[in-house]
């Protein structure tokens, strides 16, 4: 889509990231923080000027929209060509094909940078974020079943993966 821009993120686009994470937060199980978050906080999985794991501003219409990003899936080297790739949304900018660009972009810089795997760690009942990786072409690996609670309810984990 021609509208839709990444440009990477810096360290002035936290409150914008802080931002669009807390409506998640507050209003959904597509995180499992359950309370605020500061911007150290988010820095310690959203890296900045990064050799390898790159965070991504999306821009739809010369706006920022959302974020994207990959980071390291587990702190071990034979982890290194794996990353967890991960993108929030404003809900306001749903079902305008977003999504789907970012994973395009995200996928190519991944590559680019050598690794091999992608993983998409998603909660059980987030069926947009689990059909939008299906659609991306990741394969379900593994489902964890009532691993995490929010919202006073017990909720599942699903993995999906896809070799690049």
């Amino acid at each position: 889509m021609e509208n839709i821009q990444f440009r990477e993120l810096h360290n002035e686009d936290m409150e914008f990231v802080k931002s669009i994470y807390e409506y998640y937060v507050e209003n959904s199980t597509a995180t499992f923080h359950t309370g605020t978050i500061s911007i150290d906080e988010l820095k310690e999985f959203i890296f900045i000027n990064h050799s390898v794991y790159k965070s991504f501003i999306i821009i739809y219409n010369n706006q920022p929209v959302g974020y994207c990003y990959f980071n390291q899936y587990k702190k071990r080297q034979a982890y290194d060509r794996t990353a967890e790739v991960t993108l929030y949304i404003d809900h306001a900018y749903h079902g305008k094909g977003i999504g789907l660009s970012s994973m395009q972009y995200i996928e190519t810089i991944a590559r680019e940078a050598g690794l091999k795997n992608l993983l998409g760690i998603i909660t059980g009942e987030n069926t947009p974020s689990i059909n939008l990786f299906e659609k991306c072409g990741y394969e379900k690996c593994a489902h964890f079943k009532n691993i995490g609670e929010k919202f006073n309810r017990l909720l599942d984990v699903v993995a999906f993966q896809k070799e690049i």
